[in-house]
């Protein structure tokens, strides 16, 4: 056997808190000149600037041979991104070693490596081109690339005019059908709607069949146990678990549970500041009282949403998905579901409510994840939302005359039946 793929030793990331990177790009530089003579002028300078130092991934070190499958997960702030921006070589490690044999295709963010000015057409053949590849070969994976897409009536547009979910599908086309021998994605997949979200799963599982390595982050581990045999765990920036991925993920469910529901307010509080949306608080309550996370499934469950909006905002959308035991989605609602039209929200502070019925949910462990975002432009809370998990205790009217039948399934619904005698 050959040497590894990929060869991690000992790799640590440091990033200073409130201070500039020791990497600036061009518009970054540009920024602080223009910006020193004005902080002079209010007397500030870059000694009242923070210095603490925050590290995102600490002596980090493992082996993936060609052809491997391995997920990567772990709570928001793992070091997760910071991982996969590494082995992108999108940024470079403080402490340690990477080797890394062979091309690698990166999905980091939605529209990572298009150039809005370009079209969908010349987008491609940029990608390639940094890719390595010939135009020929380019030329050859053209049609399919764009079939996948399904943009085909945008091909020409540039692509600035693309909702997300064109760039999305655009973006993973182009990653998956140019034939790297490293394909590294990011949680980005859950913009896409469900059907396309599948079809990227195969292709993916296609992918790696043809020996080409994949490294792939998500917070749905039902994909991940489909998708990859091994998995790694990070958390707080150290390699907390890795092997296969049935264990890593019943190690990582089993000790997240416990704590997101006291971190609920941290985890607000340290969100990214975004121009139109502020989180500020979440609450469960059950008839009228807050409750943590054990929930009776014979009462209304209350999930109580405070906000405010910063500026005038069209298609702001307040939302939560119901994941299962093995974070499969189960259900999504929006705020505004029930509008005929896409409604403009004005600034202001909010409290949006949503309930869910009694006996509507069964006797398992579930996670409410609370998310917000304006519709075809971006995210305004973390793809994989605030998360809060809840245990479900039946205390409802659910299959009464048989109580000491085993609960089956996922949803405990009472369902209206009816039953007549004839003949």
């Amino acid at each position: 056997m050959g040497a590894p793929i990929i060869e991690v030793k000992g790799i640590s990331k440091k990033y200073r808190i409130g201070h500039r990177e020791d990497y600036l790009s061009l518009r970054d530089s540009l920024v602080n000149v223009i910006k020193k003579p004005l902080n002079l002028l209010k007397g500030l300078s870059d000694a009242g600037a923070s210095n603490d130092e925050f590290w995102a991934l600490k002596d980090v070190s493992f082996n993936v041979e060609q052809g491997e499958v391995i997920g990567i997960i772990g709570r928001n702030g793992a070091g997760k991104t910071t991982m996969l921006k590494i082995l992108s070589r999108i940024t470079y490690p403080t402490k340690g070693e990477i080797h890394i044999r062979g091309q690698v295709a990166s999905l980091l963010e939605v529209g990572t490596g298009f150039h809005p000015e370009l079209t969908g057409r010349e987008n491609i053949y940029f990608n390639g081109s940094i890719l390595g590849m010939k135009k020929r070969e380019i030329d050859k994976k053209f049609d399919e690339i764009v079939a996948f897409s399904e943009i085909e009536k945008f091909i020409d547009t540039p692509a600035k005019r693309y909702s997300s979910g064109m760039y999305l599908r655009l973006a993973f086309a182009v990653a998956a059908h140019l034939e790297p021998e490293i394909l590294v994605i990011d949680e980005v997949l859950a913009v896409g709607d469900a059907a396309f979200q599948k079809r990227c799963l195969g292709k993916m599982e296609e992918v790696s069949k043809e020996g080409r390595t994949v490294f792939f982050v998500s917070h749905n581990m039902a994909a991940i146990r489909q998708l990859c045999p091994k998995a790694i765990l990070l958390t707080s920036g150290i390699i907390a678990a890795e092997g296969a991925s049935a264990s890593v993920i019943d190690s990582y469910l089993s000790g997240t549970r416990a704590t997101e529901v006291e971190n609920i307010d941290r985890l607000i509080s340290e969100l990214a500041t975004d121009p139109s949306f502020r989180l500020t608080q979440i609450h469960l309550a059950q008839n009228g009282c807050k409750i943590k996370n054990f929930v009776e499934n014979g009462k209304p469950l209350e999930i109580i949403i405070e906000y405010q909006v910063m500026q005038t905002t069209a298609g702001l959308r307040v939302f939560f998905d119901l994941l299962d035991d093995q974070e499969t989605l189960l259900l999504r609602s929006f705020h505004d579901e029930d509008n005929d039209n896409i409604p403009t929200m004005q600034p202001g502070h909010y409290r949006t409510t949503s309930v869910i019925p009694s006996n509507f949910l069964g006797p398992i462990d579930y996670i409410i994840a609370v998310k917000a975002g304006i519709h075809n432009r971006r995210y305004c809370l973390p793809i994989s939302g605030i998360r809060i998990p809840i245990k479900v205790e039946l205390t409802g009217g659910y299959n009464r005359a048989y109580a000491s039948d085993h609960f089956q399934g996922k949803l405990a619904m009472n369902l209206q039946w009816k039953t007549a005698k004839y003949g």
